[in-house]
């Protein structure tokens, strides 16, 4: 069976602690440009359907009551709730229009609510959302999808989850980042332990089949003692699933990260305490690391489909579901189709005056050369199962490894002489101390990264 520990080596992680994409596609969401537009998106929708094979959904709803932080999602912060009307009629509208574009015999296998806060919606509204999907789009009805969504448990009402079930998700990720009251303080938001457990408690009864629980490390007034504390306490509810965040402090960048007082923010040192005792206790509970940022359980699917070699990764992280085309809807929303990325427009005004005229809300995108088809399976093997076999590379792409990527191999030379992986005739194959540090193998793999690198967070 696969080893899916890890190893913490602090010398290591000092050594390699520099900026890096977290690789939720290759080429990355930098590389689209607005060159990229609706007759481009049609050819590749085209292309796609010729292909077949199931589809994969992801909504976009940007509302969120207050803002946090820390946040550096595409948001809208509005106490106004009629502000959420217009957009749901767009977002109808596009579900129309793309999935008259779409194959009708296109089975959704996945399928994700993110944002912002998709439980701001209303029942009413949230149920039309859903009706609207299942008119033009090939829903599953056998509960055998990974129908997900992401909730704020401050944004539920007491029937919020029953409702859920009932509109077909079967997934479920709580945001929590944090319960001390002095950094909820710091980072603009208040959630009670009662509330948050009450949700995860609700979603077992109703039957979601997999609960995860966001955490985000590195936040003001964080230490090792308090963020221990509130993952003992979640700990006790014992989640399917971790996702374990570094905080990007990137305020330049994220006009709300402004609000932070940069004097309260926890020295690297600190941010590397927790990590490592994160990791422990993970550990001892039993949990597996699946790789950046997330742990699952051994029987989870996740962990299944890694020792399976079967994981997958897109924008929203880690996916069983690795044959799907990801159709974006919604502000901001970005899709890989064909052998493109896709993303909408991001202002609530251009989208609406795109959807008026009948229009896809493209904003902007990428079509993939050969080199980037072959570099993006290169990276996804590596950070979905932490081992590559040059054979199969070579194989599906009709290159020779060691040429095409020797001067790659000779930057993982060096890796390997630090202990990071081992390289051989065969392939490469991940350490357990070079786990934690997958973002930086993976990086020696992308062409684009040289001019790009100041835009992105630290690895660790």
């Amino acid at each position: 069976m696969m080893d899916q520990s890890i190893q913490f080596d602090l010398d290591l992680i000092k050594r390699y602690d520099k900026s890096g994409p977290r690789y939720t596609s290759y080429p990355t969401a930098l590389e689209l440009h607005e060159g990229f537009g609706d007759t481009d998106y049609r050819r590749q929708i085209a292309a796609s359907n010729a292909a077949g094979g199931p589809l994969s959904l992801y909504f976009h709803i940007p509302f969120c009551d207050t803002v946090c932080f820390y946040c550096a999602c595409n948001k809208i912060i509005t106490k106004n709730r009629a502000h959420s009307t217009p957009y749901l009629d767009n977002l109808v509208k596009e579900i129309a229009l793309q999935g008259a574009l779409f194959d009708s015999d296109r089975v959704v296998n996945q399928l994700h609510w993110g944002g912002g806060t998709p439980t701001f919606l209303n029942p009413e509204q949230m149920k039309r959302l859903m009706d609207a999907t299942r008119q033009h789009f090939n829903l599953r009805d056998d509960d055998q999808g990974e129908y997900s969504i992401e909730v704020d448990p401050r944004e539920t009402r007491q029937d919020t989850i029953a409702q859920l079930r009932q509109l077909g998700f079967n997934r479920i990720s709580l945001g929590l980042q944090d319960f001390d009251p002095d950094v909820q303080k710091a980072v603009n938001r208040i959630q009670g332990k009662q509330q948050t457990f009450a949700v995860l408690d609700a979603a077992r009864k109703e039957g979601f089949r997999s609960t995860n629980i966001d955490l985000i490390y590195g936040l003001p007034k964080q230490t090792e003692d308090t963020f221990s504390r509130t993952l003992a306490d979640v700990l006790d509810y014992s989640p399917d699933r971790f996702s374990i965040f570094n905080y990007a402090h990137m305020p330049s960048r994220f006009k709300t990260q402004r609000q932070i007082n940069e004097a309260d923010m926890p020295a690297p040192a600190v941010k590397l305490e927790i990590l490592q005792r994160v990791g422990r206790m993970l550990t001892e509970a039993g949990y597996v690391y699946i790789g950046m940022d997330h742990f699952a359980k051994p029987d989870d699917e996740l962990a299944v489909a890694q020792r399976q070699g079967k994981l997958y990764r897109n924008f929203q992280g880690y996916s069983t579901h690795s044959d799907c085309d990801l159709v974006g809807l919604g502000i901001t929303s970005i899709g890989r189709v064909g052998d493109a990325y896709i993303q909408n427009v991001k202002e609530l005004d251009q989208y609406d005056d795109l959807i008026g005229q009948g229009s896809l809300p493209v904003f902007r995108g990428v079509e993939l050369d050969a080199d980037d088809r072959l570099r993006r399976a290169v990276i996804t093997q590596i950070i979905c199962h932490f081992e590559l076999t040059y054979r199969t590379i070579e194989q599906a792409f009709a290159i020779r490894f060691s040429d095409y990527f020797a001067a790659e191999l000779e930057q993982l030379a060096e890796m390997q002489n630090d202990g990071l992986l081992t390289l051989n005739s065969e392939g490469i194959q991940v350490s357990t101390a070079g786990r934690l540090l997958i973002r930086n193998i993976c990086m020696v793999f992308d062409r684009y990264l040289a001019q790009k690198q100041q835009q992105f967070s630290k690895v660790i």
